[in-house]
């Protein structure tokens, strides 16, 4: 297994954050477009992706171009507000003219495992994702891998986990696996909030994280508005 390399962006508060990373998505995205006429984009859910996507409708790009996926979801009712890709269209995806066969939703109202097998048939054919956008929780999860429970990190591991008994409700959910997140150019954490500063340093520190196992090739960036004097050094 790779050993996850790590780059780390700090701001001064959340809407310079928010500002930078929406202007490096609408770059990164233009020059995917125009090398390969494509943006394959994997979604998290949680507050601070809100506040990125809430600015993504005014951006200028090729929405017809642009390829959305998830990085994990509730099994809960399709459009229960609870619900990760409830979140994206509220607050981007229907205010924008993104093909509606393009974007991509984990069918977790047909339950974990079934949503799972369905959600791996629909990756079967995608590669590398251009960018994977992901959060990070207080205990050091990302997506729906969390402490304790299957992460998925072995090269064979199924591309799409049934996640059970998450500590978190609902218990049940469907995630992309560690090893699958890994498979993409770029994978991006947006990490805000003085709650988060334990899982920082715990990962920074390698020790033991959901996070610590997304290793793709070219490594992680993290974005966060924490202070790191103290973390890094």
């Amino acid at each position: 297994m790779l050993k996850q390399q790590r780059r780390w962006h700090s701001y001064p508060d959340i809407e310079v954050l928010k500002q930078d990373v929406v202007k490096l998505i609408t770059k990164y995205a233009r020059q995917c477009i125009e090398s390969h006429g494509a943006f394959h984009i994997v979604l998290a859910g949680g507050t601070t992706p809100r506040i990125i996507y809430q600015e993504l409708p005014d951006i200028d790009t090729d929405w017809s171009a642009w390829h959305i996926y998830f990085g994990d979801e509730r099994c809960l009712a399709a459009g229960a507000v609870e619900r990760n890709d409830t979140m994206a269209q509220q607050s981007w995806l229907n205010h924008v003219s993104i093909p509606a066969h393009q974007i991509h939703a984990i069918p977790a109202e047909l339950g974990n495992q079934d949503g799972a097998k369905s959600y791996a048939r629909i990756l079967k054919g995608i590669e590398n994702f251009d960018l994977v956008l992901l959060g990070l929780g207080e205990d050091g999860h990302t997506a729906s891998l969390f402490p304790g429970h299957a992460l998925g990190s072995e090269e064979n591991a199924p591309a799409v986990l049934a996640v059970n008994d998450a500590p978190k409700p609902p218990s049940e959910r469907i995630s992309l696996s560690a090893s699958r997140l890994s498979q993409a150019n770029q994978v991006w954490f947006l990490v805000t909030g003085e709650t988060k500063r334990w899982a920082i340093e715990t990962w920074q520190h390698e020790q033991i994280v959901p996070a610590l196992s997304i290793c793709p090739l070219r490594g992680v960036d993290i974005y966060t508005d924490l202070d790191l004097v103290g973390i890094l050094y």
